[in-house]
């Protein structure tokens, strides 16, 4: 995280207290008090829990608020913003994250309000998706820093996003706005998640480069048969790597149906983006998640690609790049997001 202080998302909302941050995953749910100027104290997490009911994994959300009302400056929070693995309805407060089966349309902010409430901070709270959380951090400190108009995605198991309009941060009416992964860049494609057909997701997610390339004849380093671009060090001991980071490994060292998956995602990932800048004059993409750690694997098909797509003026000089934040994203997002989607505080009179 970058360690000089930065202006707050809004200055007109920045109250010298700190702001409570949630970011709940399918792994982990961690919290931390974070500054007006981006510094975080107090951080905290907890492992999510595996084969909870509903109230067992929210019992492991009450530690970790438990844990920062520790901290002596929980008394000058100002606000609280969660940041949540998706889908969600920020307008209705309810998660079902597809990766902790326990909660479907689980009330996450009523009760993340109790459990604050239960330890004295009566804050005003926001729910935002983790795609929108990771756009308010880039926005706020990261790679989209300065830029008014920005498209922001998370590549990952799955593909998410979120959008800045005119210095705004943009999460529509259920906080689903800028969901890229599921637009449709494929008119035949095969079958999405989520019933649609050629969505961004089904071609660009890890998942999919990974499923695409086994099913193209890639095997992974250390399986029978060998594999042309396996990782090296997963064949000398047996093992093997079928995961998307398997693809980019392969691909770094030049197997023909590794390259051909990450260029395959990165039209996928160029179309889309090339729509979006289109349809909202975003002038800049950062791309962060598990994914993007393939580095020029996967930003140079893309950027080969754009070209194709991104052809009228307004949109042919669009930059693509890498996210900053990294794992320090989602606390820091969820700060933001509650930052700058609260209503400002009175001026004094």
């Amino acid at each position: 995280m970058p360690s000089a202080p930065f202006p707050a998302p809004r200055a007109a909302a920045a109250a010298s207290g700190p702001t409570v941050a949630i970011d709940i995953g399918g792994t982990k749910i961690a919290g931390a008090l974070v500054h007006p100027d981006g510094t975080m104290t107090a951080t905290t997490r907890r492992p999510t829990p595996r084969g909870a009911d509903a109230d067992g994994v929210m019992a492991a959300v009450g530690e970790v608020v438990a844990d920062l009302a520790e901290s002596p400056l929980w008394a000058s929070a100002v606000r609280c913003g969660i940041g949540s693995a998706g889908p969600v309805d920020t307008s209705r407060g309810t998660v079902s994250p597809v990766n902790i089966g326990a909660w479907r349309d689980f009330p996450v902010q009523e009760r993340v309000v109790a459990e604050l409430a239960a330890r004295g901070a009566d804050l005003p709270t926001v729910l935002a998706g983790d795609g929108v959380a990771m756009t308010a951090a880039e926005h706020w400190l990261g790679a989209a820093r300065g830029h008014a108009n920005a498209l922001c995605m998370v590549v990952s198991t799955g593909v998410g996003g979120g959008l800045i309009l005119n210095n705004q941060l943009h999460p529509g009416p259920t906080g689903n706005a800028g969901h890229i992964g599921h637009i449709s860049v494929a008119f035949d494609g095969e079958p999405c998640v989520c019933g649609g057909h050629g969505c961004v997701e089904s071609i660009a997610s890890g998942t999919a480069i990974a499923r695409w390339a086994l099913d193209q004849g890639w095997t992974p380093s250390g399986t029978a048969g060998g594999g042309a671009g396996g990782n090296g060090a997963d064949g000398a001991d047996g093992g093997c790597d079928a995961t998307a980071a398997g693809v980019a490994a392969a691909a770094a060292e030049g197997d023909p149906v590794a390259l051909a998956a990450f260029d395959r995602a990165g039209r996928a990932l160029a179309a889309a983006i090339a729509a979006t800048a289109t349809l909202v004059e975003t002038d800049i993409a950062v791309i962060g998640g598990g994914v993007a750690a393939a580095g020029d694997t996967l930003f140079a098909p893309i950027r080969s690609h754009l070209a194709a797509y991104a052809t009228l003026s307004f949109v042919r000089d669009i930059q693509v790049v890498p996210a900053m934040l990294g794992t320090h994203a989602g606390l820091i997002g969820a700060a933001a997001a509650a930052t700058m989607l609260l209503p400002s505080e009175p001026s004094p009179s």
